[in-house]
């Protein structure tokens, strides 16, 4: 019977030790937003009133848009095969691409890419304020595809990171 009273005893003692539960409603928050946010560039500034950022020490001259415009005319004529066997495909289209569009593209079945060729130069779209960053407008026999070049500092080469086809 000392045992059981023993047991009683202790838990009664951390009983009135434990603190008591909180059970008031937490305030309702009437803060508002001083800003509205942005999911996206093409929104709106992500940082109201704040600038755009500098290229870091790139800035363009002919010899980058001549490189990213070379890349993206030779990547869009590797992509635009869909009569290759795929592995093949796939091996020679990473040597243009970024580790992510590597991955992306490992499983694209070329017989499904609509363009077989490519119809004249690439024209760039380019933001002087980024220099790490440009799309190229590419013309093919299945209309105009965008390629987004990517590259990590001036002297590293010009890498695709995405072709978009056309919207139509």
């Amino acid at each position: 019977m000392k045992k059981p009273l023993t047991l009683i005893a202790v838990t009664l003692l951390c009983a009135a030790c434990a603190p008591a539960a909180n059970t008031t409603p937490a305030p309702e928050s009437t803060a508002t937003p001083s800003a509205p946010v942005s999911l996206s560039v093409s929104s709106g500034p992500q940082a109201p009133g704040g600038t755009v950022p500098a290229t870091i020490g790139i800035t363009w001259d002919q010899a980058s848009k001549d490189a990213a415009m070379e890349v993206a005319e030779k990547a869009m004529a590797d992509f635009a095969r869909p009569g290759t066997e795929e592995k093949q495909w796939a091996n020679e289209l990473a040597r243009w691409l970024t580790p992510q569009a590597t991955a992306d593209y490992s499983a694209v079945d070329p017989a499904n890419i609509p363009a077989s060729r490519v119809n004249g130069p690439a024209a760039l779209s380019v933001d002087e304020t980024n220099g790490y960053g440009v799309r190229a407008a590419v013309p093919t026999n299945a209309g105009t595809y965008t390629v987004q070049l990517l590259r990590t500092d001036k002297e590293a080469p010009w890498k695709v990171n995405r072709f978009t086809p056309p919207s139509s």
